[in-house]
């Protein structure tokens, strides 16, 4: 007997500890524009975390020093896996929501897209460019970005031009200088769209300034360190979409003219570092990032 009741309370124990882990790196990975929460909401996180460790601190200290009985242990290890049964269903949830949240955002996008022939799958172009080029830089450089946001900011980074006029976006020509001066105001448009939704606010700078180029000759003027980090990777991606997708007033360049162009342009409209890492990702890799129907 006394074999069964330690066994359920050590299977309690590796159910538990197997919760805090989980739940820890909920809350350490729940920093995105989808789950990131307030302040207060941080502190019940990390209060609920602390509890956790405190109940298994009560399995151990049971297991140890106690006299458990069946009633105890069956309490014990129902607990734990209540539980973990609580956070499967915290979990399933938010990524219900995250899904749900993407999938309106593209079918923003896709609004976006119909007004401009040229933009078609352009926005999930740069958003899969942005994410290969994410996963091969160094692991300190991720640690400041969190990849959720900067995937989301990605595919938002042209919603601005929901409001830039269709005669515009679709003159098959060169612009004016009015002309140009109202598509060069879509970044900010872009963040007025975002603004009143307040878990985006962390990626509306990347997406305002990520037409701004290292030597200061951008759409606002910022340059090198000004610009955010998360907005040079936009950029670069944004970039190699722009030269390698047809376009009514240009055919599609190769990737090899695409990666000559842009090496050229390291260090002036493109972050310098960025670049090195860019022009070393495999050949497939940046390929197998066209969206479907995407003529490149």
């Amino acid at each position: 007997m006394n074999l069964i009741i330690y066994g359920m309370i050590i299977c309690g124990i590796i159910i538990m500890v197997t919760n805090i882990f989980r739940f820890h790196h909920f809350v350490k990975g729940s920093k995105d524009v989808f789950s990131s929460g307030s302040r207060k909401e941080t502190v019940w996180e990390y209060a609920a975390l602390v509890l956790l460790v405190f109940f298994l601190i009560g399995y151990i200290l049971v297991a140890a020093f106690g006299n458990p009985d069946p009633v105890i242990a069956g309490i014990l290890l129902g607990g734990s896996i209540f539980v973990a049964i609580v956070l499967s269903l915290i979990f399933h949830l938010i990524e219900t929501i995250k899904e749900n949240a993407l999938n309106i955002a593209e079918t923003l996008i896709s609004v976006v897209d119909a007004r401009d022939p040229n933009l078609r799958g352009h926005s999930r172009y740069v958003q899969n460019v942005t994410m290969v080029l994410y996963d091969n830089l160094p692991q300190e450089k991720k640690d400041g970005i969190n990849r959720v946001s900067l995937e989301f900011g990605a595919l938002m980074h042209d919603v601005g031009k929901l409001g830039i006029p269709e005669e515009i976006l679709n003159k098959p020509g060169p612009l004016d200088d009015q002309e140009w001066e109202t598509m060069k105001n879509h970044p900010r448009l872009s963040c007025k769209i975002m603004q009143p939704l307040k878990s985006l606010r962390e990626i509306l700078p990347w997406v305002e300034y990520h037409h701004e180029r290292i030597d200061g000759k951008g759409y606002y003027g910022l340059k090198e360190q000004d610009i955010p980090y998360a907005s040079k990777i936009i950029a670069v991606a944004d970039t190699f979409s722009a030269i390698t997708m047809k376009r009514s007033y240009k055919p599609s360049r190769s990737y090899d003219e695409a990666i000559e162009v842009m090496k050229e342009a390291a260090g002036t409209q493109l972050d310098k570092e960025l670049m090195e890492v860019f022009v070393n990702i495999p050949k497939y890799d940046l390929l197998s990032c066209v969206p479907e129907g995407v003529e490149v």
